[in-house]
């Protein structure tokens, strides 16, 4: 059943290893969670091929440049890779691509192309292939949407925030809400025509943290027709090991007041060197005794569909983006091991299939209208 469904994974740091080291995504890695052939043997067969932005080129203002140096690599990797992935605009791209045994990318920003937002800008990435943009700017405020884990200035979405929607709405860009505030989800979701998905989450009834979601915002985010993605670490959903690792780290994973202390100035081959090293960031070594089994991960799943269904829950792994995985869950290899865990659990094959893309495919399907 697993090599035969859409297994479409929300979010995965498909190429931040090959931006600050060198190298192509088709070549089997050793280490990390993430590259083509791993994920070929996972089942996976389509993707949000994520362009992450960190908040270490914020403080000098070169998102853009960043943003658009993520852009030519993931159009480069893509097209030497041209027989096993290739980009999807639409949800007819998807199942052509898929048809024909490649894998589909859709093109999605974490992180900021603009701290201003400015329109101009998002159009010229949706012309460069741009089909999902996260609205908050990772973990820091922008001029337009606060930001989860930082000072909520704007108690949610500023006007401009409200117009950068509705010109998503307008070119069929899925709004992905994942790392904005409380304010700036129910603002967007209210605002916005389209469903919205929060691509790689977890939920506060299992870790209370700002990051995660709470009950109340998952029901309005179901009602409008939108998606969860569930990461598939352990730090959203498991609470004693988000405290163990926060003890050893010494501040909590979403803590970037470092970055504010810097130059203004710093040059951007600086600011590379300085976190390259974090790439792969492939979580933590922490032991089983603070891991939980993948089971247990889908306990968190199932407490999610009993309170909004089926039709709103997805795989949104964040590999190669930190997560600490379940216990004997080596990387992208081992997402069988998710489809094994809920027929254990007496899940039906269409709830699994819905789980795995389909409900992820549908909201792509009904914002790029195709």
């Amino acid at each position: 059943m697993h090599a035969s469904s859409l297994v479409f994974d929300g979010h995965v740091h498909a190429i931040d290893r090959e931006l600050y080291h060198g190298g192509d995504i088709g070549e089997r890695k050793a280490d990390g969670q993430w590259d083509l052939s791993r994920a070929k043997e996972g089942g996976l067969k389509a993707l949000f091929f994520s362009l992450y932005v960190p908040e270490d080129y914020y403080p000098g203002r070169l998102e853009t440049k960043q943003a658009l140096r993520q852009m030519d690599l993931a159009l480069q990797q893509i097209a030497k890779n041209k027989d096993r992935i290739e980009v999807a605009l639409k949800a007819s791209d998807i199942e052509r691509i898929t048809r024909s045994g490649k894998m589909a990318a859709v093109l999605d920003l974490e992180g900021s192309f603009d701290l201003d937002g400015d329109l101009g800008l998002l159009r010229m990435f949706y012309k460069l292939g741009l089909r999902s943009y996260q609205l908050s700017a990772h973990n820091w405020d922008n001029a337009y949407a606060d930001a989860c884990c930082a000072k909520h200035p704007w108690k949610g979405l500023t006007p401009h925030g409200r117009e950068l929607i509705h010109e998503m709405n307008r070119l069929g860009m899925v709004i992905n809400v994942s790392h904005a505030s409380d304010e700036a989800m129910l603002q967007a979701i209210e605002e916005s025509k389209q469903p919205v998905i929060a691509t790689h989450h977890g939920m506060r009834a299992f870790n209370d943290i700002p990051r995660n979601i709470s009950d109340e915002l998952l029901k309005k985010l179901a009602a409008k027709g939108g998606v969860m993605g569930f990461q598939i670490g352990n730090d959203f959903h498991n609470r004693k090991m988000f405290d163990w690792k926060t003890e050893h780290a010494g501040k909590p994973f979403w803590d970037t007041g470092d970055v504010s202390k810097r130059p203004l100035t710093m040059p951007l081959a600086d600011i590379d060197k300085l976190i390259a090293p974090q790439f792969p960031m492939p979580g933590v070594d922490a032991p089983d005794s603070v891991r939980f089994s993948v089971d247990d991960w889908v306990a968190v799943v199932d407490r999610a569909i009993n309170l909004v269904g089926e039709d709103h829950v997805s795989l949104g792994s964040d590999f190669d983006g930190g997560p600490t995985l379940p216990r004997n869950f080596r990387d992208v290899r081992d997402l069988p091991m998710i489809t094994e865990a809920m027929v254990r659990r007496g899940y039906s094959d269409t709830r699994i299939r819905k789980f795995l893309g389909g409900n992820l495919l549908r909201v792509f399907r009904q914002v790029t209208a195709e």
